[in-house]
């Protein structure tokens, strides 16, 4: 990320739902998109679900402040998600490798 927000590295795609009352951010590593990772049961799949805009780490963090849900893939975007506090590196999952996080506000 350069000083000015500005992308660099992995873009970072981000989407937004909103029902109910709640608002889910979805952001992955934008090399990820259409990807699917196995390790045991385990299974991510890197859909359509995260295909939003491309977005600064600025905005994908200033996002995620205001949201009550974020499902967060690879090693950018939950880098970032890390460095802003949004969520500890004990929350963080890796399946073949890829990082994944949740977050949930209560």
């Amino acid at each position: 990320m350069s000083r000015d927000g500005d992308v660099c590295g992995v873009p970072i795609r981000m989407r937004v739902y909103a029902r109910q009352g709640e608002l889910l951010v979805a952001a992955a590593d934008d090399d990820l998109l259409g990807k699917i990772f196995r390790e045991g049961q385990l299974r991510l799949e890197i859909s359509d679900f995260y295909a939003g805009e491309v977005v600064s780490e600025a905005d994908l963090v200033a996002q995620v402040r205001d949201c009550t849900m974020g499902n967060f893939v690879g090693e950018e975007t939950v880098s970032a998600c890390l460095r802003a506090g949004l969520v500890s590196e004990d929350g963080v999952m890796r399946i073949q490798g890829i990082p994944h996080a949740q977050l949930y506000m209560m």
